[in-house]
């Protein structure tokens, strides 16, 4: 960029936005800031200290105008994710800094984020001012018989093109989040209670922002400019990152993500309240969180770490929390879930097994399951010398010696919402299966590749077996499973995975830290689990909406690519195999109640989910949420009747029945002969033995 242009640029920002530059004395300062809020000098060398750090970052990003576009579209997404508040002027204005934000960062300049983020305040509290008044005034003179309709995402929408076209939109956003509860049986007076708190609380802290959090939101949209794993923590953040990478918080036991203005859950980790509980689910949105028996409080827009710190509570304490479930249309139709908070405990990650017996082709079939939670490892004992010390290799490696002993007829190991955990640990398990050979390769930002390798002679356990994942089994459980698909030890079976292939380094800043991503792993076939994750041999059904959930539904993903392949040798070639197994799977489970199940509910809420747009006439609404509610509870009371269960009659009884169920969370786990899962896995896997079995006679016979 030439000298001319960079200097009219900033000339234009002063002119659009109001600003006025300086004359004379330190040209370093840069135009003025317009609005309250302004950096302090620590924040200025943070920021020169972070973008010195991301030079180094694996996707090797310059620093240019193509940046600058990226973080300013970022950052406009980050504070107005559904374009309520800015209109189509301001964001003209804003275009100015298109290409100016890499110039501003090398200066250590900041005048932009501030200057919009200012703008941004005074839209947002003028707006929640209004809303609160348009709640008071009331909603007997609101019509609902006519033809108007709500986006169900303004996310790619246009930008309103003034005021007046935002006034529109928001009648629209409150007629339908007061349609919705009436809907759901809420009397106008608890609406209105309702929505003035929400909007209060909103406010409230908008008018408590600070400086510090300006200084967080920007470097965060460019922090995740370059990959979401990528982020910048304030002093205050990143205490709770030490917290939680020690594993000494005591809380619900979920990674928590700010996403568009909401508190998004990324998955729960293994073993602890929420994922006991059962009734949390990634990408759940919280809009509401409650200590005990106290008020609920609003969240939506709150910063993350205020939200952590008011989850985050002594053990046996409870916490409830109103959550947006994944997919669902409306923000308003929301549910309320209580858990009670404990310690994460390495024990309950710990792996275990069960032997499970089926019947298949007329034989019995003894089938081996060892359910791996997390890779774990007690790094202090290790470090300590502790020859005891706890980890999952050796953990399995009992549990394999207890199986052979039981004459298991082959085995898989479950691996479904495993989020990954210690790497070397992963490298560890795989040596079990193998007889020695590269495990996984890492590719690190300069270009270097390193081999992992197992060092270890002979196979613990060598006969047939399958891997069983889903949509949360997510990096080290990737590793696993790709290296037992590549090397041809084992089926694997169940949902394309989550497809997080990327290293994260953490890195010490003069003010905060900076999560980085700084490698890549590859598979000894050299695909990359980035975005892609694992493709499943046999694909099993599956609720999760992978449009939600993975790395591919988050933005500035890095994508998938491949590298030189290791040297390694394949145990067998299973890809023959494939399409007869495939066609015995879809034959069976076609008749299978509890497939067929899975099947009807997924395409019943992938029609809801596909709804762009919400009628606001009542009556409409409400033909099409009874037709809903019949579909599902057809659908439930199918399955019911299969398993010998009473019909359930309504949805209130449903819901009932499902918050039941969250109240004693163990006392309703399913056991694992019960699974249809691992059953269907188990028939797979004795279909793939009785294929190799005649694979082998066929090949003697062409021999002799």
């Amino acid at each position: 960029m030439s000298v001319f242009r960079k200097l009219l640029g900033v000339f234009l920002a002063a002119l659009l936005l109001g600003g006025a530059l300086k004359v004379g004395g330190d040209l370093k300062a840069g135009p003025e800031i317009q609005g309250a809020l302004k950096p302090e000098a620590v924040h200025r060398e943070a920021a020169e200290e972070i973008v010195d750090r991301l030079d180094l970052h694996y996707r090797r990003l310059k620093f240019d105008d193509d940046l600058s576009a990226r973080v300013l579209k970022q950052y406009l997404k980050d504070l107005d994710p559904n374009r309520l508040y800015f209109t189509r002027q301001d964001i003209d204005d804003f275009q100015v800094y298109r290409d100016q934000l890499d110039d501003q960062f090398d200066d250590g300049e900041l005048e932009a984020g501030y200057t919009i983020f200012n703008r941004f305040q005074t839209r947002l509290e003028a707006r929640l001012t209004e809303i609160l008044a348009d709640i008071e005034a009331g909603f007997d003179d609101w019509s609902f018989d006519g033809e108007e309709e709500v986006l169900v995402d303004r996310g790619e929408a246009d930008w309103a093109a003034d005021e007046s076209a935002l006034d529109t939109i928001w009648r629209r956003q409150l007629k339908n989040a007061v349609l919705s509860m009436r809907l759901n049986g809420t009397e106008d007076e608890a609406i209105q209670e309702r929505l003035t708190n929400r909007y209060e609380s909103q406010l409230n802290r908008v008018r408590q922002n600070t400086a510090e959090d300006v200084f967080q939101t920007y470097m965060n949209a460019l922090a995740q400019s370059f990959d979401p794993h990528t982020n910048y923590f304030t002093p205050h953040n990143s205490e709770n990152f030490d917290i939680s990478m020690s594993r000494s918080l005591e809380g619900i036991g979920a990674v928590l993500q700010y996403e568009d203005g909401y508190t998004k859950v990324v998955r729960l980790v293994p073993g602890g309240p929420a994922a006991k509980h059962g009734q949390l689910k990634p990408a759940d949105r919280i809009v509401a969180v409650a200590q005990d028996d106290d008020d609920m409080i609003n969240v939506i827009g709150m910063r993350l770490d205020e939200v952590v710190d008011m989850i985050r509570g002594p053990k046996g304490s409870e916490v409830r929390l109103e959550v947006i479930p994944a997919g669902s249309a409306s923000e308003h139709d929301t549910r309320t879930i209580a858990i009670t908070r404990n310690k994460v405990v390495l024990e309950e990650q710990a792996a275990k097994k069960e032997v499970i017996e089926f019947q298949h082709a007329g034989d019995t079939v003894k089938l081996g399951v060892i359910e791996i939670p997390a890779f774990y490892m007690d790094f202090n004992a290790f470090h300590r010398g502790d020859p005891d010390y706890t980890s999952t290799t050796r953990d399995v490696a009992e549990l394999l010696v207890e199986l052979r002993k039981e004459n298991v007829d082959g085995l898989v190991i479950d691996l479904r919402n495993n989020g990954g955990g210690s790497l070397l640990e992963v490298n560890k398990l795989v040596s079990l299966f193998i007889n020695r050979g590269p495990t996984v390769q890492v590719r690190e930002a300069g270009g270097r590749v390193s081999v992992e390798n197992d060092q270890y002679p002979g196979m613990l356990y060598a006969g047939p077996m399958a891997v069983l994942v889903n949509r949360y089994s997510a990096s080290a459980s990737e590793i696993f499973a790709g290296a037992m698909q590549d090397y041809g030890r084992a089926l694997i079976v169940g949902d394309q995975t989550y497809g997080k292939g990327t290293v994260q380094t953490l890195l010490d800043l003069n003010h905060g830290k900076l999560k980085m991503t700084n490698a890549k792993f590859y598979r000894v076939s050299g695909s990359s689990n980035q975005n892609l994750g694992i493709v499943p041999d046999v694909n099993m059904p599956s609720l999760i909406d992978k449009e939600e959930v993975g790395e591919s539904s988050l933005p500035n993903a890095m994508p998938w690519d491949e590298i030189k392949p290791a040297d390694y040798q394949r145990y067998q070639d299973l890809v023959p195999l494939l399409p007869t197994l495939r066609e015995r799977h879809d034959d069976r489970i076609q008749g299978d109640p509890e497939f067929v199940y899975v099947e009807k509910l997924r395409g019943l809420l992938q029609r809801a989910n596909e709804r762009h747009e919400l009628s606001l006439n009542a009556e409409r609404r409400q033909a099409w949420q009874s037709d809903f509610d019949d579909r599902r509870l057809a659908i439930e009371n199918a399955l019911r009747k299969h398993r010998g269960e009473e019909p359930i009659d309504k949805m209130e009884d449903l819901r009932k029945l499902e918050e039941q169920r969250a109240l004693d969370p163990e006392a309703n786990e399913e056991p694992m002969d019960e699974d249809p899962y691992l059953r269907e896995t188990g028939h797979i896997l004795a279909d793939m033995v009785g294929l190799l079995r005649e694979q082998r006679v066929a090949d003697k016979g062409a021999s002799d």
